[in-house]
């Protein structure tokens, strides 16, 4: 087990260069300023370096909301921002427990469809996901399955810092998409009738019916669903009850 010094005090840490992509980025976003107290935990817990994107955004923000309220990003916000944390969406121990394991994977972001973005664990196979180790696989709200997205934590959080989801969401999205969802909490999503993974939302998702719920609610109907259509359990999808 590394202390949080060796985490922290690393040659070549990775958040001068993320910080200036998240500052040069044309995608719309709020950033969020990290809890030092809340940063330091998560870190200690995970065991990651400030060498890592995913290390250095624990430690150096507190999330993005990204497109309009579309995507959020977690990281280690302060209370009362109205965003979950890291180590809340994953449900990390509130004291240090050197035995704790992130299990199938990490959530590291939700959109409002109740999509969920997921960095694998070391054994993406026995979990029933595809893609490699330290892989990002998104459970995607019209199929109710994973896919894998071919990139690392960096490489993804890059993608999406360059307008990535303009192309990835562009059938998940209707006119004035921005207005709802920037109206929305950083606990809820989009609530969407008929479900997206029907024929008749595939046909004209115009004509779909949508009010803000929260998305704990929205994830735990996708992992029901799944289990109900297709007999497989998706598994954590991540922890926002609390």
């Amino acid at each position: 087990m590394r202390d949080l010094t060796e985490l922290t005090d690393v040659d070549k840490p990775a958040w001068p260069l993320l910080a200036a992509e998240i500052s040069e980025s044309r995608v719309s976003m709020d950033t969020l300023p990290a809890d030092p107290s809340v940063s330091r935990d998560t870190l200690l817990q995970l065991q990651i370096t400030a060498r890592s994107w995913l290390g250095a955004f624990v430690l150096n923000s507190g999330g993005l909301i990204l497109d309009s309220g579309w995507l959020r990003i977690y990281g280690s916000p302060e209370p009362g921002s109205g965003m979950p944390s890291l180590a809340q969406v994953n449900a990390l121990p509130a004291r240090f427990d050197p035995l704790w394991r992130p299990g199938a994977g990490l959530v590291v972001g939700h959109d409002v469809l109740g999509g969920a973005f997921v960095l694998n664990g070391p054994d993406a196979k026995a979990a029933g996901r595809p893609g490699e180790p330290g892989e990002v696989v998104y459970f995607a709200p019209d199929s109710l399955r994973w896919e894998a997205l071919g990139a690392g934590h960096d490489a993804w959080l890059g993608w999406l810092l360059s307008t990535g989801t303009e192309q990835f969401y562009d059938n998940l999205r209707w006119p004035g998409w921005r207005g709802e969802s920037g109206a929305l909490t950083g606990t809820q999503g989009l609530s969407i009738t008929p479900f997206l993974w029907s024929a008749d939302a595939r046909r004209d998702l115009n004509a779909t019916s949508r009010r803000a719920a929260p998305l704990s609610e929205i994830l735990d109907l996708h992992r029901d669903y799944a289990h109900r259509l297709d007999s497989v359990d998706p598994g954590f999808l991540g922890d926002l009850k609390h």
